[in-house]
């Protein structure tokens, strides 16, 4: 795998000091840090509002780290995984618990089977190149060679189906790399907003540029 080069300053660019490269990397990471804790923080408020009898979906719950905190509140949580490899990783942490449900299957709009093509570096590293795996085409270091065949669950028509059985859904996480936006769109279509409390959704914009428009 080709290596990453940074860029030359341009002929009019002086080059930048040790002092500023090592400002800009502390930034940077204060930047992420900050995210992070926006992250955590966002999810411990959705999860103040959850009770046993709610309906949490984690849509590519990958190992489980949400998985985890929404099933400690006691709500019902379906965990839906397409990657084998971090689908085992959630039988062994969530199998037996009882408020949660795992179905190894990919999220989107349509139904059947799709191809989920991994990380090019799923290889060295599958428990954090996991992460990354899509069923959209186009994705920033993704390997098309590498690739499953999943099955496909018709989102949009899950929704229906589960505020029929149930009157509504208290929390849908949806971060399925690009896959996301066209189930989104549908949603919005067919006005199946209304019936979910709340719903956090990660459109990955950054790694599929044809997704940036939209």
């Amino acid at each position: 795998m080709p290596k990453r080069v940074k860029p030359e300053p341009g002929p009019d660019e002086a080059p930048k000091s040790a002092a500023e490269l090592k400002a800009e990397a502390v930034l940077r990471r204060a930047k992420r840090n900050l995210r992070k804790a926006t992250a955590e923080g966002f999810l411990a408020g959705v999860c103040a509002m959850l009770r046993p009898g709610d309906l949490a979906l984690d849509c590519r719950a990958n190992m489980g780290v949400v998985t985890a905190v929404l099933a400690a509140t006691g709500a019902d949580v379906i965990a839906y995984g397409p990657d084998p490899f971090a689908f085992k990783t959630l039988q062994e942490n969530f199998g037996e618990m009882p408020n949660v449900t795992l179905v190894q299957a990919a999220v989107g709009v349509g139904s059947g089977t799709v191809r989920l093509m991994r990380a090019d570096n799923f290889g060295e590293n599958p428990t954090g190149a996991s992460v990354k795996s899509t069923i959209l085409d186009g994705g920033r270091r993704i390997d098309a060679e590498n690739s499953v065949e999943v099955p496909l669950i018709d989102f949009p028509g899950l929704v229906r189906q589960k505020v029929a059985e149930r009157g509504g859904i208290a929390f849908v996480k949806m971060d399925i790399e690009g896959a996301g936006l066209e189930i989104l769109e549908r949603m919005d279509a067919e006005d199946l907003f209304q019936n979910v409390r709340c719903l956090v959704a990660e459109t990955h914009e950054r790694k599929f540029r044809d997704l940036k428009d939209r």
